[in-house]
Parts: structure tokens; sequence; C-alpha cells
């Protein structure tokens, strides 16, 4: 968890990442951006010393911002650099706050562009779609998790699961969630993805687990029940599982509702024991 520096630091990079990620970049510049922010982000993660001297508070801020850029000048574009170089400007609890602080930018460039491409509620669900995947099939998840196996070898076992049947930005953002030394769990980095996609859109999101399938109708009503239950703006993913054999389990945030028949059996075996 950030603390409070880094915390301010990530909300000044976030409000300066809405004007240079504005409205006249292209999806596809948007896409290069964000690579090249992971690129950043990676270079970070693999040398300590360059970590340790972009993040130091007590370095001027001017001196971290110009070294950066006279690593980058020529490597990264325009956007990349702006970004990357402020936020070696902020001040971060910790240098590895700068490295994730970088990784999220990328993450966001990629929402801007599924936004330009009309996407967003396709990547959403496609995230969300692909958690409970791996959630259920612990095998893929393993193996997606196996830091002794080459980066290249996770991401080639991506493409062979998603490739194809997915919209490029969440195929690019399944392959940084894979591929990245600092996230070391596909199902939490995923779950962090759709919590920044909420914010995204000013919103949070219910996961919502059911038997059989939810109308659009029944989805419509939940929706409208839990955002006046929390008192803020709440879409609904939903999902099947047979096993928990009816009713519906909703997770929102941290907390979970399990209103599923097989919740209470289980609830049910526990009070009898």
């Amino acid at each position: 968890m950030m603390r409070s520096a880094s915390r301010q630091a990530l909300a000044a990079l976030r409000d300066h990442e809405d004007d240079v990620l504005g409205a006249r970049a292209s999806a596809d510049t948007l896409m290069s951006v964000a690579g090249e922010l992971y690129a950043v982000a990676a270079l970070l993660t693999a040398q300590p010393r360059l970590r340790r001297t972009l993040g130091d508070p007590a370095a001027a801020p001017e001196r971290r911002a110009n070294l950066l850029e006279g690593l980058l000048s020529g490597q990264v574009g325009k956007q990349a650099l702006d970004i990357a170089t402020t936020a070696v400007q902020q001040r971060w609890s910790s240098p590895w706050d700068l490295c994730d602080a970088l990784e999220s930018a990328g993450d966001d460039a990629l929402f801007a562009a599924a936004e330009k491409q009309k996407s967003f509620d396709r990547v959403e669900d496609e995230l969300f779609r692909f958690e409970r995947i791996v959630e259920n099939e612990g095998e893929i998840a393993g193996l997606l998790d196996e830091t002794t196996v080459e980066p290249s070898r996770r991401t080639a076992l991506l493409d062979s699961l998603v490739e194809d049947k997915v919209a490029p930005v969440t195929l690019a953002l399944l392959h940084h969630a894979v591929a990245s030394e600092r996230k070391r769990n596909i199902v939490l980095a995923i779950d962090d993805l759709l919590e920044r996609a909420a914010q995204h859109r000013n919103r949070s999101v219910a996961r919502v687990v059911s038997a059989v399938p939810l109308t659009d109708q029944q989805e419509q009503q939940l929706a409208d029940t839990l955002t006046e239950m929390y008192g803020r703006p709440i879409s609904v993913r939903s999902a099947l599982d047979p096993d928990i054999r009816g009713g519906l389990v909703v997770r929102v945030g941290d907390e979970v509702i399990d209103g599923s028949v097989a919740g209470r059996f289980a609830a049910a075996r526990a009070r009898l024991t």
C-alpha cells in the first residue's frame, strides 16, 4: 500500500496524464505510449541504482528529470517522455512506487485507447471473464505466475488462450500483467485493472457470479439496488458458475455478499458442527 507522499505524487501524475493523453491523441498513439511507459518501468525495475537515483527525494526534481530525459531522448515518444519525466519529479515514499506509477500510467494510456476505440465496456468485460477463468483454473494461473519461466513463454501461453478472442487493448493489458516483474499474481493484477477501469468511469464495479445467466433487466435491477446501497454508481459484470447451485455471489471492492445456495449450505454445515 502506498504511503501518503506516494499517494499525493500519484494523484499529481494522473492529473498530468489527463492533459497529455488528451482528446487529440489517436488510439494507436495511446497504445504506443503505453508500451513505452511499460518499457521505462521495466528499465527502472531492472536497474537498482538508476531506480534509487530517480526515486531519491533528496535530489532536486529538475536533476532527476534531466537525467531521465538524457537516457530516454530519442528512445521514446514525446508523450511518454513527458509523463515519465513528470513522474520522476514527484516525491515518492519508495522508488518502487515510482515504478508502479509508471506501469499504472501505461494502463491508463491503454484505457484511454479503449475509450477512443469505443471498446471500453468490451475490455472491462473481457478482463472480468478472464479473471474468472484463471480463478477457476488454478493450473493456468500457476503457469502464468511462474516467475522461473521466461516472460515470452508465459505470454505465448496467454496468446494460446485469448489471442484473436479479445480486443487489442485487453490483450495488451493482459500481456503486461503476465510479463511484468512487479505483478506477481495474475488474478490480483486483473483485479487492480478492473478497479482502475471503474475509476476511469467514476464508478465501482460489482462482480456477480450466478448459477444461471442474468437477463439484461435483472442486471440493471441489481445495479440500481447496489447503487442505492452503496451511495455511488455501480455497474454489474456477471459470470456463470453452476457450482454455487443458485442465488448470487456479489463482490464490490473487498466486500463479498454471498447469497448463493452453496454458501447457505456451507453456513448450515458449519453451524451443525
